[in-house]
């Protein structure tokens, strides 16, 4: 019997995070040939999704494998917000070695033991950088006033209070209306997801803050459905885990 699999994110196809999938997709039929059978939802977003909404679609099993910046399950899954702490790495190699380290293994065993997901590993996201539309920011007292959308985690949103701008929780679909009708000053993303959804075509102004890191963790299907799935899962995790050869997702810009 064939397996279906299906895998899905929010961004266009030359993303790092969708190439990353690729790759896992690939191996995958490398190693089993014509007893899978691989799709890919590049952008749910294209279809009318949030993307907030990769997770249901994941837990529901309408999607075999998708991947979500960890800030999104803090409210599930508390432990998660430590990593969403402000200046917690000096360095990408710094950043790395704990995601793929006895940290990242923590934070993958506390978001399985909580939420009905398979974590496969960690793709990178990289560290943040605030551009907005209004002016330089050159001192943490040029963010006063800024509306700024942030990650749904209220460890950066009070983060961004305690620096006198005004943050915002939204999904990414909200912030990109907020964005592109001026209803929002500013925004903190990678330079890469800061291109990818066309935010440097409205944000005049970027600073280089470096001031969060977040991974975005690949989520398997949930326990109640996996059971078919067992080898390649299990073949998946052994191979997206296996360091240090595996793709990064956002090393490239775009």
């Amino acid at each position: 019997m064939t397996i279906q699999i299906r895998m899905g994110g929010y961004g266009p196809a030359t993303t790092g995070f969708s190439r990353a999938l690729k790759c896992i997709g690939d191996r995958l039929t490398a190693q089993f040939g014509d007893r899978v059978d691989i799709k890919y939802v590049w952008n749910i977003m294209d279809l009318g999704y949030r993307a907030e909404d990769i997770l249901w679609l994941v837990e529901h099993g309408l999607l075999t494998l998708g991947y979500q910046s960890s800030s999104y399950l803090t409210d599930r899954v508390p432990e998660l917000g430590l990593v969403d702490l402000p200046f917690l790495f000096q360095s990408t190699a710094a950043a790395r070695a704990g995601i793929d380290g006895k940290l990242g293994s923590a934070l993958a065993r506390a978001i399985e033991e909580r939420v009905s997901y398979r974590i496969l590993g960690f793709f990178e996201n990289g560290f943040r950088h605030i551009s907005n539309r209004t002016r330089p920011i050159h001192t943490p007292a040029d963010l006063r006033g800024l509306s700024i959308r942030v990650l749904p985690s209220k460890v950066q949103e009070q983060t961004f209070t305690l620096l006198g701008a005004v943050p915002m929780r939204l999904d990414l679909t909200e912030a990109i209306t907020a964005i592109t009708t001026g209803t929002i000053d500013a925004q903190e993303n990678p330079l890469s997801n800061t291109v990818t959804y066309g935010v440097h075509k409205f944000h005049r102004f970027h600073t280089l803050t470096s001031h969060f890191y977040i991974s975005r963790p690949p989520c398997g299907m949930p326990r109640r459905t996996r059971s078919r799935f067992s080898a390649t899962f299990t073949y998946a995790r052994r191979r997206t885990r296996a360091p240090p050869s595996r793709p990064r997702a956002a090393r490239s810009w775009n």
